[in-house]
């Protein structure tokens, strides 16, 4: 089984002319990011060393020019699982731990696998392989009651606007 890899920055546009980079550090602490080893981009290839710098800044070890940071901008950065911090809390987790976990309803009844953890800007959601099909579930405590990292479980309560309602409107439904 392949290492987990967990998205923890992006290269953001070239800042001066020396190879300096706008650094978006998805890190508690930002000016930790360089400290995990070294960065690879999305497909593995290529890997960074970066110095966090103030004022969200980053230096990467081998750009030295304007153009070579420019080339870089929108590199997403990665990092092996086990080279973060365990979580500080019992009740924390990291983001990328649900993904793999059993989706359950409240009376235990299986809806699925949490197959990715997505966040565009407008806040994260499960992507859950259901029984028939891809289920899309905001990541709220509303929607998601109970994490259990260590039982490999959520609780979910899927809003209703993701029940399918058999035709008439009548019975129970099913999760989507």
């Amino acid at each position: 089984m392949r290492a987990q890899r967990v998205l923890v920055g992006e290269i953001g546009r070239p800042h001066g002319v020396r190879g300096l980079v706008r650094l978006h550090a998805f890190t508690a602490d930002p000016r930790a990011i360089g400290s995990y080893g070294p960065l690879t981009d999305a497909s593995g290839a290529k890997s960074f060393r970066i110095t966090a710098l103030p004022d969200g800044l980053g230096r990467i070890e081998g750009v030295a020019d304007r153009d070579a940071a420019a080339r870089l901008t929108g590199t997403k950065l990665y990092v092996e699982r086990d080279r973060l911090p365990p979580p500080a809390d019992p009740d924390e987790f990291y983001l990328s731990d649900l993904e793999g976990l059993a989706a359950v309803a409240e009376d235990g009844t299986a809806i699925g696998t949490v197959r990715a953890v997505e966040d565009h800007g407008a806040g994260p959601f499960l992507t859950i392989d259901g029984r028939t099909g891809e289920i899309l579930l905001p990541f709220t405590k509303a929607c998601v009651p109970v994490v259990d990292v260590a039982g490999g479980r959520i609780t979910v309560v899927p809003p209703a606007e993701v029940l399918v309602r058999p035709e008439g409107g009548e019975g129970q439904g099913a999760p989507a």
